[in-house]
């Protein structure tokens, strides 16, 4: 029954607040493209948020079809010459266009200017990831506790290399350290991985060496998380616990040190998955963002805009994987032209794309089986009051 209940809980409300936020997330990086390729003298003929028949639209004063579309699991901007939505050229199209049409034809246009095209959209998540951070870091600052080791764990890695009460850590596998939260994510990342610590104890520094342990546990929702633990603990208290206060610049530098952390550790994580130090499990598509927007709604209109900002930052980062379809893969087809001095060939780009698309169908098929058996293995219940 909680199984069930689980999924139509993700096809009603937790679907809705997935909708919102991801349409949100696709509007700006399809915005990015399309504002950018018309800087370029590029001419939009559509701009979908959603694929499949349309829902509703309209026709913009310059042409540009703007439109709704049933499948709301993303979007595109389909440029002058296009022969589809994924931007691959309409060969006999282009070869019979007129002059007027190829000066505002995507595939006519120079190197230069396809590529910022392409990358304005990943560019454009990325400015909303900071935005949206640095208004948070203006408005609430930030709460941090000093990172000296409040008490040690029996029969942890930290008791077992010689951490004590009292030990202030210093620095992280050469990492300057400031503040304890910054020690937590990053041994949070690194499980069963030598690190390298440095503590000042009584005035002294020294290096000593560990390997954080392997450990699952549940945040508040009951979802499943593998991550690194030494085995200290730090309690706040108004001796070492203080709220930090910035001005808009100082924001600014806080944004893109927190969206530096999320890229690090999303690129630590894959190459563990690579190397067989992580699990792919944790891996999650569609059922399972659409569960956790629905989570994090419970938690009120602040939480679901700072979801926005990571989801739009990881949307980014995987537009600009070097993968046939996506982002990035324009831009290596891009770069190739730039270096032989003609496009690659139709054909190539032909099979190079089926190639992509069958690596991002077998992506989303591999992260909805993590998902379908996440909910089979969610054995708690959520609190109705956060």
């Amino acid at each position: 029954m909680d199984i069930i209940n689980s999924i139509f809980s993700i096809f009603t409300g937790n679907i809705l607040v997935f909708i919102v936020i991801l349409s949100v997330v696709v509007f700006i990086h399809e915005m990015g493209h399309y504002l950018v390729g018309r800087w370029c003298g590029i001419y939009a003929t559509t701009f979908s948020i959603g694929f499949g028949k349309e829902i509703w639209g309209f026709d913009g004063k310059d042409g540009t079809r703007w439109r709704v579309a049933m499948i709301p699991l993303g979007g595109y901007v389909k440029f002058f010459g296009d022969e589809n939505a994924a931007s691959m050229p309409d060969g006999e199209g282009l070869e019979e266009m007129s002059d007027a049409d190829k000066a505002r034809s995507f595939h006519h246009a120079s190197v230069l200017r396809r590529s910022l095209t392409v990358l304005a959209g990943p560019m454009a998540n990325f400015i909303l990831t900071i935005v949206i951070f640095t208004a948070f870091f203006t408005i609430y600052g930030k709460q941090t506790t000093d990172p000296i080791i409040s008490q040690v764990v029996a029969e942890s890695p930290a008791e077992a290399a010689g951490l004590q009460p009292g030990d202030l850590f210093v620095s992280v596998d050469g990492i300057e350290i400031s503040v304890f939260n910054d020690v937590k994510r990053y041994i949070s990342s690194r499980p069963e991985t030598e690190v390298d610590i440095t503590i000042n104890r009584g005035g002294t520094e020294q290096v000593i060496s560990l390997i954080p342990d392997r450990k699952i546990t549940e945040d508040r929702f009951c979802n499943k998380i593998e991550e690194g633990i030494m085995g200290v603990v730090v309690v706040p208290d108004e001796s070492n616990s203080r709220r930090l206060e910035f001005g808009v610049v100082g924001a600014i530098g806080q944004a893109f040190s927190e969206s530096w952390f999320i890229v690090t550790r999303t690129f630590d994580y894959i190459g563990n998955i690579f190397v067989g130090r992580e699990s792919a499990s944790q891996l999650s598509g569609p059922i399972g963002i659409s569960k956790m927007s629905g989570q994090v709604a419970t938690l009120g209109v602040v939480a679901v805009i700072q979801l926005i900002a990571i989801i739009s930052l990881s949307i980014g980062l995987l537009n600009l994987m070097p993968v046939p379809i996506l982002d990035g893969g324009h831009l290596v087809f891009y770069a190739i032209e730039a270096i032989l001095g003609r496009p690659v060939s139709p054909r190539a780009q032909e099979y190079a794309f089926r190639v992509g698309i069958m690596l991002i169908l077998s992506l989303m098929l591999f992260t909805t089986f993590n998902d379908v058996t996440s909910l089979f293995n969610h054995g708690c219940e959520v609190p109705q009051e956060q």
